[in-house]
């Protein structure tokens, strides 16, 4: 199995402009000084695994990528303990979503140990980037991959690109969890039955983007997407997983099919029990959400993703309509659901599903 040769960057941030950044890093905005690459063509395989300084990519005009978006990507975090340790969380998820995700883009797939092994190599490299314990920042890891052939035809491309870059991350509710709205669209779709709404692709999230803004102009904060027959049935929050909490403590999520496989989703739905909740996957309608907070059945409502972990839901606003859940507030079972994965990602509680991976 090929490694990932480490080739210091001969141009390091300075270390007063990184610690200046890592007091307030903000999300996406300030990458860390090495970035982890490989290459794939069919007759080689993969190649050329390494960690080196980042470093612009030199395209031709014609690379495929540019014409007909075949690329994936993933996300994950990167935690320091109070020992000073730095660990992964759930990186096999990950891994084989992206195997996954390479499947339904045609892409070729990267082996799910050299997945981690590339993510391990450049936490290593930039372990001064990871933002000290203490509080809900972390180091953010985007792996992705790419067709950089410069060849305009359909099918799939011979030279494939694949790297990880990582970024700090600060918390993404600076003064707590605050509630958000969703504005429930019937204008855009977010999947559909045999499409790609369970691959993590950058095409989803281009297609999401003109949600974000109809949800912005009604003073909402994210999009709720409506699909299946009669445009009625929850798929998902903006890029994130949907979840409810009924007045009998069911926790209830949309099933798989056309909506992503989120790690945090998966994780919730394990911990549920032990809040007790009894966790469901289902199909859920808005109408069920809508009128289940009026009466009162649907008492909390919340969001998951890596980037927020849990957000709490407290409004739902729609052509004519603003229904509030429960009292406007985060809910209880949503907060504490938040807290108990913060705590095992930061080592504050047991990781009883050995979920953390220790770098360093």
């Amino acid at each position: 199995m090929a490694t990932f040769e480490h080739r210091p960057t001969s141009r390091p941030t300075p270390d007063g402009e990184r610690e200046r950044i890592l007091r307030d890093p903000g999300f996406g905005v300030h990458f860390t000084d090495h970035m982890a690459t490989a290459r794939w063509t069919p007759g080689t395989g993969w190649r050329d695994h390494q960690v080196a300084g980042l470093s612009p990519f030199t395209l031709h005009p014609g690379s495929a990528v540019l014409h007909y978006a075949q690329q994936i990507l993933e996300g994950l975090k990167a935690y320091r303990h109070a020992d000073g340790s730095v660990w992964l969380f759930r990186p096999d998820f990950n891994a084989g979503r992206l195997t996954r995700s390479a499947r339904r883009m045609t892409l070729p797939a990267l082996d799910e140990t050299a997945f981690v092994d590339s993510l391990e190599a450049l936490v290593r490299a930039d372990e001064r980037w990871v933002p000290a314990h203490g509080s809900e920042a972390s180091l953010y890891l985007r792996p992705f991959m790419f067709a950089t052939e410069t060849f305009l035809g359909m099918r799939p491309a011979d030279e494939i690109t694949y790297c990880v870059i990582a970024f700090p991350a600060g918390p993404f509710f600076k003064a707590g969890p605050a509630g958000v709205t969703l504005w429930v669209s019937d204008v855009y779709s977010r999947a559909a039955e045999g499409g790609t709404g369970g691959t993590k692709c950058g095409g989803n999230y281009a297609a999401s983007l003109a949600g974000f803004v109809e949800a912005q102009e009604h003073g909402c904060d994210q999009a709720l997407y409506l699909g299946g027959e009669g445009r009625r049935w929850i798929d998902e929050c903006g890029m994130a997983n949907f979840f409810a909490v009924t007045s009998d403590r069911t926790l209830v999520t949309p099933g798989l099919g056309t909506i992503l496989d989120g790690s945090i989703r998966d994780s919730v739905l394990a911990l549920a029990e032990q809040h007790g909740l009894a966790p469901v996957e289902r199909r859920i309608s808005i109408d069920e959400v809508l009128d289940g907070c009026r009466d009162g059945s649907v008492t909390e409502a919340f969001a998951s993703g890596t980037a927020a972990v849990v957000a709490p839901i407290t409004t739902f606003k729609g052509e004519g309509y603003e229904v509030p859940v429960g009292d406007g507030r985060p809910g209880k079972a949503t907060l504490a659901l938040r807290e108990h994965l913060l705590d095992i990602q930061h080592g504050r509680a047991p990781d009883l599903h050995h979920w953390m991976r220790r770098v360093l």
